[in-house]
């Protein structure tokens, strides 16, 4: 069950000083969850366009028809939403969404899209590329004035260098007068961190993504072992399992996904976080905040690459070749007894049609460490009131809220009712009906966002979760969220080219033994100075700060 939040889960301590995002500090708004007929579209904000034929819903992985007219003017937003199968507002408009493969993320876009067809007349194409092409496939439709797409669901830590250019449409009115979204029911986090770029909102929340720790709890039950509360403890009960039978034949120690060039390379900081961060999340964990320098160089990081390579000792031969599809496909068949991933495992095992381990999923917020980096020796130290102000029984823990969540933007330059029509489309994914349900959904790829979707449990029994697992699972979930250390995602102009190119190059070097620890944290450390330099580091250093909403 969700935890209340009385205390800033952005509680600034240390040196930082200052506070954090304001709007954080919000309670959540709990609204009620449940089936009920469907939802309305919001109202258009230009008038309806004369009816046509019905339309259709395709789904391509190519490149749609560009659109050509100019950006429109600002449009007034209507005060409150009308129901769309009576309006039919948006016949003969075709809007185009671009996202990733998946299948996860494209799956409940490409299944909401003909019932949204049928209440709006609106044709969807959803299309989709590789995650590793989506942020250049949107940054050079948008820049080269192509606009082949009419809107995005794309990570929302990239909007400093789409929102900056204005490649991505304000949609700060909007939100606020669509009723039908349910907007305060968004969880504060999603709602006034991960949509908003300089105090704005650019983005519907459609997913809630933070990185977690699971297991087999009958393995470890049966052993007579505890969930691992340190990432020593993570190894250890990965060395216990390895290779042996984990009741569906031998079994790996560990899976987690650590593919170059897909989406592993946020992996490294679910271990590091809790060995550069103790003072709360404005101190953040990516860049030293008097010089920008990166925190890539010193025994708290070297201890965490150490911690990560080891554990592919105790992992699938092939490891360094999974995708998140595969290791969650290995755990839910029983082969893991450990995994670090985002919410998906948990709804995931609930397949009955894939899953061997239904009802014996235990979910944890990270594991953490017993020792932190001291910034200015750039040694380890010891755990204690002073230097771990937010530890547990002497640990520190720093939940990592990874990527941000899958989020839905319009392209600015999109003519005026396609903006219209794609608004109406992602705020009708988003709104509770249908949302409520694809959260529960493993194929989706879509975690638990709305503060209602912590609290009610209905929606989780009736896909089958028992109230222990539904429990456990969206405690682990709320309790990260309410972690006053928790660590957040870099956000700042060229993040993608700091963690998706030299980041994930090097660590990826590192795994495969192309170069040893100290070269990989080198690597790192010159790339990432090389960006900063680049882009100009007084810049980068105010937005990072503004990102952990520190100010002066």
């Amino acid at each position: 069950m969700l935890r209340g939040l009385t205390r800033s889960r952005f509680g600034n301590r240390g040196r930082a000083g200052g506070l954090l995002l304001l709007a954080m500090l919000c309670q959540l708004v709990l609204a009620a969850c449940g089936d009920s007929t469907p939802t309305t579209a919001p109202a258009p904000t230009t008038a309806a366009a004369a009816p046509t034929t019905a339309a259709s819903v395709a789904t391509t992985s190519a490149a749609a028809a560009p659109t050509t007219a100019a950006p429109a003017a600002p449009t007034t937003v209507a005060p409150a939403a009308t129901t769309a199968a009576a309006t039919n507002q948006f016949q003969g408009t075709e809007i185009n969404i671009l996202t990733f493969t998946g299948p996860q993320i494209a799956e409940p876009l490409q299944r909401r899209a003909p019932d949204f067809a049928k209440l709006t007349g609106a044709k969807v194409n959803v299309i989709t590329v590789p995650f590793s092409d989506l942020y250049q496939k949107i940054l050079i439709d948008a820049s080269t004035k192509t606009n082949s797409y009419t809107g995005y669901v794309l990570a929302p830590q990239w909007m400093p260098d789409f929102v900056t250019p204005g490649y991505l449409e304000d949609l700060t009115d909007r939100l606020k007068a669509d009723k039908a979204l349910q907007w305060e029911d968004v969880q504060a986090y999603f709602r006034d961190f991960s949509s908003t770029y300089k105090g704005r909102n650019y983005t519907i929340p459609l997913d809630g993504d933070f990185l977690v720790a699971y297991y087999r709890t009958d393995l470890l039950e049966k052993a007579g072992l505890k969930a691992p509360e340190t990432w020593e403890d993570y190894i250890n009960i990965a060395k216990t399992f390895q290779g042996k039978d984990l009741g569906f034949g031998p079994g790996y120690g560990s899976c987690i996904s650590k593919k170059r060039g897909a989406q592993a390379y946020w992996f490294i900081y679910a271990v590091a976080g809790s060995l550069l961060q103790s003072q709360g999340t404005a101190q953040g964990a990516f860049f030293d905040q008097d010089t920008m320098k990166p925190l890539t160089n010193n025994e708290a990081f070297a201890a965490a690459l150490d911690i990560y390579k080891e554990t592919t000792k105790y992992a699938p031969p092939d490891e360094l070749n999974l995708d998140v599809g595969d290791t969650r496909g290995l755990f839910t068949s029983g082969k893991c007894a450990l995994s670090i991933d985002w919410g998906d495992i948990g709804t995931l095992a609930l397949d009955k049609a894939t899953s061997k381990v239904q009802d014996k999923v235990g979910t944890i917020i990270l594991p953490g460490s017993s020792q932190v980096l001291d910034r200015a020796s750039g040694k380890l130290v010891k755990c204690d009131a002073k230097t771990c102000p937010y530890a547990t029984n002497g640990v520190n823990h720093a939940p990592f809220a990874a990527f941000g969540g899958w989020s839905g933007a319009i392209n600015s330059a999109a003519p005026s009712k396609a903006k219209d029509a794609t608004y109406a489309f992602l705020s009708y994914v988003s709104q509770p009906t249908q949302s409520n349900e694809d959260v529960t959904l493993g194929k989706t790829g879509f975690n638990p966002y709305r503060a209602s979707q912590f609290k009610n449990l209905d929606p989780w029994k009736k896909v089958g979760m028992s109230d222990a697992m539904a429990t456990n699972y969206l405690g682990a979930l709320s309790n990260s969220l309410a972690s006053p250390n928790m660590v957040l995602d870099m956000r700042v102009p060229q993040n993608q080219k700091y963690q998706q190119v030299v980041l994930d190059t090097a660590i990826s070097q590192f795994l495969a033994g192309e170069i040893n620890r100290d070269q990989a944290m080198k690597q790192i450390y010159d790339g990432w100075e090389e960006i900063t330099n680049e882009v100009g580091r007084d810049k980068q250093l105010a937005s990072y700060k503004a990102s952990l909403g520190v100010v002066k």
